[in-house]
């Protein structure tokens, strides 16, 4: 975590030169609305997934066994809740980047909303460790998530692929 501003920085001035104007204004964007909602799932993985998922595991323990825990396995439970929740929150981010690209748009995406609640609950059994209860707490967000995408993604729609007069590769790119 120390080391992402640093490897971020690399990543962009070796990407940058190769970019279109337009394409250069929508990076400032996404990449702080991706790590703002990277760390906001991990927050609401830490203050509202994990005590709710950790009170029902150790509750539903049989009448006179204590749960004693180790280290390693709940760094690992807790890591893993983390790490699925701070990805599953960048799905209003790759929404808007698959409308702007224009692989979909947000109608087709609002016809498949059945689909994608499915997807959810798949996705969130996928990533979170093997309960009910954090695969729910973590497919409602994810959808709730992909209506937010789909909303942001209207203003997005098809522009990626655009090319107007203005959009040439920078200076940087043209120099030997």
């Amino acid at each position: 975590i120390a080391s992402a501003p640093v490897i971020l920085y690399q990543v962009w001035a070796f990407v940058a030169p190769a970019l279109y104007k337009h394409e250069r204004k929508l990076v400032i964007p996404l990449l702080v609305s991706s790590s703002l909602l990277f760390y906001i799932g991990m927050a609401f993985a830490y203050f509202v997934v994990f005590p709710l998922a950790f009170g029902f595991l150790s509750h539903t323990a049989p009448e006179g066994v204590q749960v004693s825990t180790d280290i390693a396995s709940y760094l690992s439970f807790v890591m893993a809740l983390f790490m699925a929740f701070g990805v599953a929150f960048e799905v209003p981010v790759a929404i808007v980047l698959l409308c702007w690209v224009g692989v979909t748009t947000p109608d087709d995406l609002r016809k498949k909303r059945p689909y994608i609640l499915v997807g959810a609950f798949v996705v969130g059994m996928l990533l979170t460790p093997p309960d009910v209860f954090s695969q729910t707490l973590l497919a409602i967000p994810m959808y709730c998530l992909f209506e937010v995408g789909v909303f942001f993604a209207r203003f997005y729609v098809g522009k990626g692929r655009t090319r107007d007069e203005e959009d040439e590769p920078s200076e940087e790119t043209t120099k030997e």
